[in-house]
């Protein structure tokens, strides 16, 4: 049944009090000096380490583990949140950089008890499992634990470890947000010179106008072009660190091992993606000869890739936006749409335009019991809708499996779209069901390959980038360098159906999963092509297919997904479950071909 959305819900940032009252240096020492407290009282129990231990000791350990992990959660939330609110704000960056430096500390000391654990016999540490249904996700914790335990240092090697990254490449990291985030744009806005953030200059690509869309991407390129070799020189030392402390001192087989093991999903799993994806390249390049049809152009061009086909300036009001996404929602599941609705009511949006803020969306899952934080950047176009439906299904995933603990509410990366994904195709199948006319069809449609093509095609495409990058870098290739690498996957990627101008080399050093999180993006590859499959589903079975998707999405990180896709009736291993989504992708080009 709908959800009818009662209150309007108005632009503006969020409210972090729920994580601290406030930012003064009373409230913030009296948290960290609580935080200090609970790891000391925590380190006195190293004495009860041992195989020989009862099961209701090892209980009560992890307990006391995940009480300490809640407080720890909730503070350096509070820091990296903030910093997200306003980049450029030297208390924002102060607070971040001294709660981070604390955790650091605390972390370290800590890690006493999962090496430990890790170090113990199998039959040891099968006798101190927790058995009880009640204990499940403990059970789970530690035994996610054990999985990765060939990759572990000695305990003072792991605490340089932490030091090192904390004094070293999160602080480059840091640097790098600080750089990109302050940098401005200048674009000719109807005859006025204006200044954009990112998220305004990047929202004129889906302009009417071909020579907006033209100036946008120029205009990206050329102040990214001034900050280049910097940012180059970061991603090099980024990749090095990586791989030195990976596979070198850990011994994982690879640098894309690492993302596939902390996901855990088979290494072959993430290599039959990669490749089915490429195997369907041409459906992508067929559709770009559509567009440049449609058009008017011979050939459509890169600055083109995301034109719309009919002139629209529509705005859409933020609280129409709200409605709309909820009321989609409720079309679907009104649990689904209740728990939306709370990430709006608790204040918990940022979706204000501000110099400084951070770029993009995200949300961010703290704690079960908590809502989570959807930050925006909410300029009123239409796709900025689909964004919020994006980052809210994100939110409302959490929320499904807050009766997790802590250490087991979220789901691998590649499962984390699965809800976000989906949300965004209700939205999409929303507007389609009320329009019969071809022509807006099409261009709906054409909107929707739009979308899938960033997700699926231009995320497996960063991937091989990264793949060969670490492995070139390795070698003692240098920046230049990897704009070559990169121009290759472009025309891969495109081949003889898009212009490609010489700007789009250096696009790379513009991309912050590459930095932040090396080979995140093939999980929106993974997440889309999954979320297809079960929306052809869903579309067979309706109301029937609800409660597992829910149940699904309810596991969290309870469970390895390999299991969790296999009560869903997927194989990522088998190429033929890829093959599946990309064959929903071909129905929509042939019903745009013959349109």
């Amino acid at each position: 049944m709908p959800t009818e959305t009662t209150h309007p819900y108005h632009q503006r940032a969020w409210t972090l009090a729920e994580l601290l009252p406030d930012a003064s240096e009373a409230t913030v020492a009296a948290r960290l000096a609580d935080a200090e407290e609970a790891v000391a009282a925590f380190e006195a129990r190293r004495h009860e380490l041992s195989a020989q231990m009862q099961p209701e000791t090892m209980l009560s350990l992890v307990g006391d583990y995940e009480a300490l992990v809640e407080r720890l959660y909730v503070i350096s939330a509070y820091g990296s949140l903030g910093f997200a609110s306003d980049t450029q704000s030297a208390e924002a960056l102060g607070l971040m950089s001294r709660i981070e430096q604390v955790m650091t500390g605390l972390q370290n000391r800590l890690l006493f008890f999962s090496l430990w654990w890790k170090e113990l016999g199998d039959e040891e540490a099968r006798r101190l499992l927790p058995d009880r249904p009640s204990h499940a996700d403990y059970r789970h914790f530690l035994l996610d634990l054990r999985r990765l335990r060939s990759f572990s240092l000695d305990e003072k090697s792991e605490q340089l470890v932490n030091l090192k990254d904390a004094n070293g490449m999160s602080a480059l990291m840091t640097v790098y947000s600080m750089l990109a985030n302050r940098l401005e744009f200048e674009l000719d806005l109807d005859g006025e010179p204006t200044t954009l953030t990112r998220g305004e200059l990047m929202s004129q690509v889906y302009s009417i106008d071909p020579d907006r869309r033209a100036a946008a991407y120029q205009e990206l390129h050329r102040v990214f072009e001034d900050e280049a070799q910097i940012l180059g020189q970061i991603y090099l030392h980024r990749v090095r660190d990586w791989s030195e402390e990976s596979v070198e001192l850990r011994g994982y087989s690879s640098p894309i091992a690492v993302r596939n093991a902390d996901n855990d999903i088979p290494d072959e799993a993430v290599a039959t993606l990669l490749d089915v994806t490429r195997e369907h390249i041409d459906l992508f390049q067929r559709y770009f000869r559509l567009k440049a049809d449609w058009l008017g152009y011979e050939k459509l061009h890169r600055y083109d890739l995301y034109a719309p086909l009919a002139a629209s300036d529509k705005q859409i009001p933020y609280e129409d936006a709200v409605a709309t996404v909820l009321d989609t929602f409720g079309d679907f599941n009104s649990d689904f749409a209740a728990r939306a609705e709370r990430v709006f009511a608790d204040d918990h949006v940022d979706a204000e335009i501000r110099p400084g803020k951070k770029s993009g969306a995200f949300c961010s899952t703290v704690l079960p019991k908590q809502t989570p934080w959807v930050l925006l950047n909410y300029t009123s176009k239409v796709r900025d809708v689909s964004t919020m439906a994006h980052e809210v299904g994100h939110a409302v995933h959490s929320m499904l499996a807050e009766g997790h603990s802590v250490l087991t509410q979220h789901a691998c990366l590649p499962l984390a779209e699965t809800a976000s994904v989906f949300a965004e195709r209700l939205l999409t199948d929303r507007l389609l069901a009320r329009e019969s006319d071809p022509t807006v069809r099409r261009e709906l449609l054409a909107a929707q390959m739009d979308d899938i093509y960033a997700t699926v095609i231009r995320q497996a495409y960063f991937t091989r980038f990264e793949i060969a990058a670490h492995e070139a870098i390795a070698g003692g290739a240098t920046v230049d360098a990897l704009d070559d690498l990169y121009q290759a996957t472009l025309d891969e990627q495109f081949g003889e159906s898009v212009e490609l101008s010489t700007e789009f080399r250096k696009e790379w050093v513009t991309i912050p999963h590459i930095y932040h999180t090396p080979f995140y993006c093939y999980a929106y590859s993974f997440g889309q092509l999954l979320v297809l499959a079960l929306y052809q589903r869903y579309l067979t079975e309706g109301e029937a297919f609800v409660p597992g998707y829910l149940e699904m999405l309810s596991a969290g990180g309870g469970a390895p997904p390999v299991e969790v896709l296999a009560a869903a009736g997927v194989d990522p291993s088998d190429p033929d479950f890829w093959r599946g989504g990309f064959a929903v992708v071909e129905g929509v080009v042939d019903e745009l071909e013959a349109l």
